[in-house]
């Protein structure tokens, strides 16, 4: 299970790659135009340039589900051939079609249930990916009989995965408002319990993030699904929300944890990072750190680490519930129109409900050194997989192979491995091949050895990992041609 979420969380990585600068552009948008997603004025180059930026970033970070629903589905593809992106893309299509409101209106012949308006999440995204992906992975050598030919192999994927997500929309036509309006009462119980509600809401709040049924709970807080409405209380220069609470409350918690805390996560991961991958791991945590520091967007940092090290996520949100009660109970209030970054927090400030908004030097301080020193501890402690810090030695990114002959090293390898019949999956990484086997016993070393490669690891059973070094991509795909 735990390779499974690993190979997830790598697959991740390449629709998680499009947002840090999604959340820039929204960043330097909202600092030009900060109300012009309010309705406000926006004449004047200023803010017509900002509101022109906040669309640019909006349209990729407003629909992540879709990066995901493809991004993942080409990831966790056998050979990550783009077939399986289009057949994750049709399933995404077809759950969110199915259950849009309009579609289970007239199904029902009654109004919707309100947790379809939230069918469009990251959580759809993904579970699409993974039906489109273990469709291709299933069907794309599917041989049909020859009136049927021209919808063989990779050409009946779509076809299968249309119909797998007509049963996945079944069951989440009964499931999902199941699970919305769970969570929704869970929100509304907590209300009573002010900081520590606050504190169990933020926890919660990233807890779910994975799944995007954050939402659900934003719903209850932030607008007026509840009668709380405290997103729109504040912005309306109101003192007090819906529930009679501070307005901003429910808002406030998350500035110290987005600007210094996640920041600090992410120098943590840079520095745990191997030495000659903490290049890579700077440039992948330093854009996600400039995102939600300047705009609030967390997603680059959440998405890079959580499928890799969930024991860490659970950490983190953990610290974002400790944090945001503690600033609440402080009398720090502050409130945002898209996220609790600087942006934000600058604009406004002046807001009648706004209290104590210099605190966020001291809470951002102390958010900072306990993120940085719970990350560091964590990572090192529990060995964890974080960004930079994958199975490979040092030494496998400077291996430089006897010939280039790839075709006839993988044909060793897969003699060496008992055969065609003994390996069920094929997968790489930077420099090994990651390889499953049914039985042991089958595979020869050295004959594997002879193929020219530097090492070969057996972690389990049914596992085995042939090092060749950077050029593993064209060994593995010559060995997918031959299986």
């Amino acid at each position: 299970m735990m390779k499974y979420l690993q190979k997830l969380g790598r697959s991740l990585m390449l629709p998680v790659a499009c947002l840090p600068v999604c959340g820039i552009l929204m960043g330097i948008g909202y600092a030009l135009s900060p109300h012009a997603m309010q309705g406000g004025d926006i004449t004047g180059v200023g803010p017509i340039i900002g509101f022109f930026l906040i669309k640019a970033g909006g349209a990729l970070i407003d629909n992540m589900s879709w990066l995901f629903a493809i991004g993942v589905a080409v990831g966790m593809a056998d050979d990550n051939d783009g077939t399986a992106g289009l057949a994750g893309l049709v399933s995404w299509l077809m759950i969110t079609n199915l259950l849009a409101s309009g579609t289970v209106a007239t199904l029902t012949g009654a109004e919707a249930n309100p947790a379809f308006a939230k069918i469009q999440n990251q959580f759809i995204g993904i579970l699409a990916g993974i039906i489109g992906s273990s469709c291709y992975n299933k069907f794309k050598g599917t041989r049909l009989p020859d009136a049927l030919s021209f919808f063989s192999g990779k050409r009946c994927v779509a076809i299968v995965t249309a119909v797998v997500s007509i049963i996945a929309a079944a069951i989440l036509f009964f499931v999902w408002p199941i699970v919305y309006t769970a969570l929704v009462a869970v929100g509304e119980s907590i209300v009573s319990l002010d900081a520590v509600g606050v504190g169990i809401y933020a926890f919660l709040n990233r807890l779910l993030i994975p799944f995007g049924l954050h939402h659900a709970l934003n719903s209850v807080f932030w607008f007026d699904a509840a009668g709380i409405n405290d997103l729109g209380a504040y912005w309306a220069g109101e003192i007090v929300n819906g529930a009679g609470g501070s307005a901003g409350m429910y808002m406030a918690g998350f500035f110290p944890s987005m600007m210094f805390g996640l920041p600090a996560a992410a120098m943590a991961i840079i520095h745990c990072a191997k030495p000659e991958k903490k290049k890579a791991a700077a440039s992948l945590m330093g854009a996600a750190a400039i995102c939600a520091f300047i705009c609030g967007v967390t997603e680059p940092f959440e998405f890079a680490f959580m499928f890799l090290a969930p024991a860490l996520y659970l950490v983190y949100a953990i610290l974002y519930g400790i944090f945001a009660a503690v600033t609440v109970a402080l009398g720090f209030r502050a409130g945002f129109s898209f996220s609790a970054g600087l942006t934000d927090l600058v604009f406004s400030a002046s807001l009648p409900a706004a209290q104590k908004t210099l605190l966020i030097i001291p809470l951002g301080i102390a958010a900072a050194i306990v993120f940085y020193l719970v990350f560091r501890f964590a990572i090192t402690a529990w060995n964890l997989k974080t960004p930079g810090r994958e199975d490979d030695d040092v030494d496998e990114t400077k291996i430089e192979l006897a010939n280039n002959d790839f075709t006839a090293m993988a044909t060793i390898i897969l003699e060496g491995l008992g055969g065609k019949a003994n390996v069920t999956s094929v997968d790489n990484c930077i420099t090994r091949l990651r390889l499953e086997i049914k039985d042991y016993t089958a595979v020869d070393e050295k004959k594997i050895k002879s193929a020219g490669v530097s090492g070969v690891i057996r972690p389990s059973k049914t596992s085995v990992q042939v090092i060749i070094g950077p050029k593993v991509q064209f060994v593995a795909d010559e060995l997918k041609k031959l299986m």
